[in-house]
């Protein structure tokens, strides 16, 4: 009875060390753990640190390096100009194509917000997105270097009697596909959601296959990811391809790009600016003009004499689907991914458009076109 009484005794004793042992234990292991990660953690914040220094100082490029590359920004290296400044073609020494946009000395912008410009959009990589290949941010200068698009833009071949012609109804699909494509990803599929906010004909480019590529995010504006609507008091793009509610209200969204789209389809189908078409009869916007013909049941007589082939079905989908984006409230606008599954299947029944926004463009007297008051704006990029 004793040496059972002992043994009782000695297994009351041992059971309390056991169990605050196995205590200690996990509590030690678990601080171990604790520490181990917090350094792994760290060391992974200091990895990624360091590669976004080094994907920043990969990015950039010696002054000297652009300029004898443009030939001292001569003036027949010249590819366009704007209020932004202006744009040079050069050649790099081991012989790439380089477009360089000089951006103005007055725009007024500080070296912190250019950095963050180029980080973010050198992050957009799509094939319908014009690829940003660096910058340079030396003696004042402040460049954006970016891919050589053979073809120029889109409007040079548009809008000109002479080479219209080689847009046929295939490749001005294509490139209707193509504008939609890159939108949908600036709007939904990129892990940013940017608002282009002037989207047009110009901006446009268009590589050797006559591929489109989206260009010039000067005025672009960068949301979070729950927002879905922002507004301002500095109105910036192209009169003609601006949504009603922007114009006159300073609101803009993803809706406000699917309007610039309509505009867009609307003229790569007519062949016609948005500015003022005249006939014997009517003097009219293209909405107007192409709306008026859509309510009538004569919608062909819009589209484009020199497309004298390629299937009529889809040509007056397209201009259902254009119309569609015009709306004149957004909410009736159908997002990108809904225009893009318009053009990509034609068993989808597409809504009946009602009466399209009208918006007064502004008219220059001497050149007869659209006014232009695009105004490039790095802090546009930032979030606010």
């Amino acid at each position: 009875m004793r040496d059972e009484g002992n043994g009782s005794s000695t297994a009351k004793v041992a059971i309390p060390i056991v169990v605050s042992t196995a205590i200690l234990v996990v509590l030690v292991g678990g601080f171990i753990y604790l520490r181990k990660r917090r350094r792994t953690k760290k060391k992974f914040e200091n990895s990624n640190e360091q590669d976004e220094s080094l994907n920043f100082e990969n990015l950039h490029y010696g002054f000297d390096t652009i300029r004898v590359a443009t030939d001292n920004f001569s003036e027949a290296n010249t590819l366009g100009r704007g209020g932004f400044g202006i744009v040079y073609k050069g050649t790099l020494s081991d012989g790439q194509e380089i477009a360089v946009k000089r951006l103005s000395r007055d725009s007024g912008q500080g070296d912190d917000e250019f950095k963050t410009e180029v980080l973010l959009v050198a992050n957009l990589q799509h094939r319908n997105l014009v690829r940003l290949l660096g910058f340079c941010l030396e003696q004042d200068e402040r460049l954006l270097i970016y891919e050589f698009v053979l073809n120029s833009s889109l409007d040079h071949f548009l809008f000109d009697e002479s080479k219209r012609s080689n847009l046929d109804w295939e490749t001005r699909y294509k490139i209707i596909t193509g504008i939609a494509r890159g939108l949908l990803y600036l709007h939904e599929d990129s892990r940013l959601r940017i608002i282009h906010r002037d989207l047009k004909v110009s901006n446009i480019l268009l590589d050797a296959e006559m591929n489109p590529k989206i260009a010039d995010f000067g005025t672009a504006r960068l949301f979070g990811v729950d927002q879905t609507q922002g507004d301002t008091k500095r109105i910036v793009g192209t009169y003609g391809y601006m949504a009603p509610e922007y114009v006159y209200h300073g609101f803009f969204s993803v809706k406000s790009d699917v309007y610039s789209f309509g505009v867009l389809v609307l003229e790569i189908i007519t062949g016609q600016k948005n500015s003022s078409i005249r006939n014997k009869e009517y003097t009219d916007d293209l909405i107007s003009y192409v709306w008026r013909n859509w309510r009538e049941d004569t919608a062909l007589s819009v589209i484009d004499p020199t497309l004298s082939t390629g299937s009529r079905i889809e040509i007056i989908r397209c201009i259902h689907m254009g119309l569609l984006c015009v709306q004149g409230n957004a909410e009736d606008r159908p997002t990108m991914s809904s225009a893009m599954l318009m053009l990509s299947s034609h068993s989808i029944t597409l809504p009946v458009p009602s009466h399209p926004a009208f918006v007064i463009a502004i008219v220059d007297n001497n050149t007869k076109e659209n006014t232009s008051t695009n105004e490039i704006s790095i802090t546009d990029l930032l979030p606010r």
